[in-house]
């Protein structure tokens, strides 16, 4: 029986970026096997009209039936002689819709310029391996090298301790601006199940923005790890398997290796998350691996035949996701804040107030007035003096928020969303500090859809 995965936050790292715009399942067993590649996904499609709850349900197949796949038995596995053909097999949890993918590599080949994104959290930020080291650097060599005749342009918008929920606030931002071709995403140790649904219905946001931003983008999706197997897989291969597009699980093939005593965590990974330098290169064998298979059969693969994302597997609500930051015409009170423009936690300017006895003269409510069907707030978490402060939507109090961290790692961009509406509609928003300690508050950002 699969275990209940506990929270964990992902430790931040030096931001990496090229470019920028502004449970949980065991490990496969040894031996010969044949499994299904829809082996971690969930109920199918839904009908037109209708939108999916997650769920715990033995999986299903979705609109096409996935044919069974062969896992080779187990071999020997030495991290420098490369991954096992059964490394390969099971880390390909869903092949996917190919088109868009052999599309990408055809603009390639004729010497077209390709533009590839890599979007998640401090994995993708490069924690552990550096600018030059991490996955994503070296994914794009691959890029580089196979089609030198393309001028491939790198965007790394990964930022630590960031999952779904932030990650569909900040795609336009981030992502979509850069007019992708291809895009890989990865939010699966940061998305976890103390909130399953808010962070599936996200995910689900996420693959719908790329899908259907200006440049339809092919996504490849990647399925991470913590050491004891939390991973958020089990809940977006149910997206990525409703939508057929691809998923490449490291969780599936490096938790094989280890339970078959090949290589120790530790050989991998330098903490209990983030996969050090041979992790990198290992995850990046992964990808590439599956990228070649594409590209081999590329006189195959029907261009024009991509996936249907018409109707939502689990939920369209983020769809209309932005930001509400410093300088937009939604904030109608600052009076006593500081706007810095420090790119606090990654994130660009913040709001910001300071007090060194607990109170706040002089300072007045941070208030916005906003066209919302539901309102988050971004904020900051703070080693030191982090406070507490109070959030009112149309003169209630809805949420008390702490945003100290005192004795974590370093501070960093968190995310509460705090109300729903039935319907979008106009709603007053008023952020007030608790006084009685000395305290810093950094919010970041409003969070709306619509």
């Amino acid at each position: 029986m699969k275990k209940k995965l506990t929270l964990i936050l992902i430790t931040a790292a030096l931001l990496v970026s090229a470019a920028s715009c502004g449970n949980n399942s065991p490990a496969a067993s040894s031996g010969a096997a044949t499994t299904t590649a829809a082996a971690s996904a969930a109920a199918g499609t839904s009908a037109a009209g209708t939108t999916a709850a997650v769920t715990d349900a033995a999986p299903e197949t979705t609109t096409a039936a996935k044919a069974e796949k062969t896992i080779p038995a187990d071999s020997e596995y030495v991290i420098e002689n490369g991954i096992t053909d059964r490394m390969k097999a099971l880390s390909v949890l869903n092949e996917g819709n190919r088109a868009r993918l052999a599309k990408a590599m055809k603009k390639a080949l004729n010497g077209e310029p390709l533009t590839v994104a890599y979007f998640g959290g401090s994995i993708t930020q490069g924690s552990s391996a550096g600018n030059d080291l991490c996955y994503a650097r070296l994914t794009t060599n691959w890029f580089e090298k196979t089609f030198p005749d393309s001028k491939i342009t790198y965007v790394n918008a990964g930022i630590g301790a960031t999952g779904s929920y932030i990650g569909v606030y900040r795609a336009d931002r981030d992502v979509t601006c850069h007019d992708p071709d291809i895009v890989f995403v990865d939010f699966s140790v940061n998305d976890t199940t103390e909130h399953t649904q808010r962070n599936t219905d996200s995910y689900d946001g996420v693959m719908r923005k790329l899908w259907f931003s200006d440049s339809k983008p092919a996504i490849v999706t990647i399925a991470m790890t913590m050491e004891d197997g939390t991973s958020f897989q089990k809940y977006h291969s149910q997206v990525t398997e409703a939508y057929d597009i691809p998923m490449i699980s490291y969780h599936d093939a490096i938790l094989d290796v280890i339970d078959n005593g090949h290589i120790v965590w530790d050989d991998i990974s330098d903490d209990n998350i983030h996969p050090n330098v041979p992790g990198h290169a290992v995850l990046t064998e992964m990808i590439t691996s599956y990228l070649q298979s594409v590209l081999d059969d590329i006189g195959n693969i029907d261009t024009e035949a991509e996936s249907d994302l018409s109707v939502p597997f689990s939920s369209d609500k983020y769809s209309t996701a932005s930001l509400v930051v410093p300088g937009s015409p939604e904030n109608t009170n600052s009076t006593g804040w500081d706007v810095k423009q420090e790119n606090f936690g990654n994130f660009g300017d913040c709001w910001r107030i300071m007090s060194k006895d607990g109170n706040f003269d002089g300072i007045e409510p941070l208030a916005f007035e906003v066209e919302a069907k539901s309102i988050g707030v971004f904020y900051g978490k703070m080693t030191a003096k982090g406070g507490t402060f109070d959030v009112y939507v149309d003169s209630k109090l809805i949420k008390t928020i702490n945003s100290d961290f005192k004795g974590g790692w370093g501070n960093y961009v968190e995310a509460e969303e705090i109300i729903d509406f039935d319907e979008c509609g106009k709603h007053f928003v008023d952020i007030v500090p608790h006084t009685g300690e000395k305290s810093v508050f950094t919010i970041s950002a409003l969070a709306i859809t619509k």
